[in-house]
């Protein structure tokens, strides 16, 4: 920057027509002194100005390909944080599947001990009823015996 300023400078100083005028007429050959101190001048200018603008090309270069670099670091752990999501999910689908078989199979099974359960009280009440039923039957012949026997004490005491 100083170099383009001093440049910029330099050229305005011996751009000056003025100048050549005056030392023109005291110096033969200070009209071509002058132009070539221009030349120089401006040429430093060229060089210096492109020099600065392409300074800044660059520097604007190398911020981008820094940004480029670490939004490619960022998305590189983004990927592996999506993968490791993806295969964190798939298994716990793949346990959440495993979880409804098994309960499914256990309310099948709860449904088959409930249906045993179901099954042992309705055999332990059928036999109670047969206990019962026999006990009943054995009641009720030991009546009509007895009925019987009064009918036979009946006739016995009308004869």
């Amino acid at each position: 920057i100083v170099l383009f300023l001093d440049a910029a400078r330099e050229v305005r100083k011996y751009s000056a027509s003025h100048l050549i005028d005056k030392n023109a007429k005291l110096y033969p050959s200070s009209y071509d002194h002058i132009h070539m101190k221009l030349f120089r001048s401006q040429r430093n200018l060229y060089i210096s100005g492109f020099s600065l603008f392409f300074w800044l090309v660059l520097r604007r270069v190398v911020s981008l390909i820094m940004q480029l670099a670490s939004e490619i670091e960022c998305n590189t752990a983004i990927q592996t944080q999506v993968v490791n999501a993806n295969e964190t999910a798939k298994k716990y689908m793949e346990d959440n599947d495993q979880l409804k078989k098994t309960i499914n199979s256990a309310k099948l099974d709860e449904g088959k001990w409930a249906l045993r359960a179901d099954n042992e009280k309705l055999k332990t009440e059928v036999e109670n009823l047969k206990v019962e039923l026999k006990r009943m039957t054995d009641a009720l012949s030991k009546s009509q015996k007895d009925a019987s026997a009064l009918k036979k004490q009946c006739d016995g005491l009308t004869r």
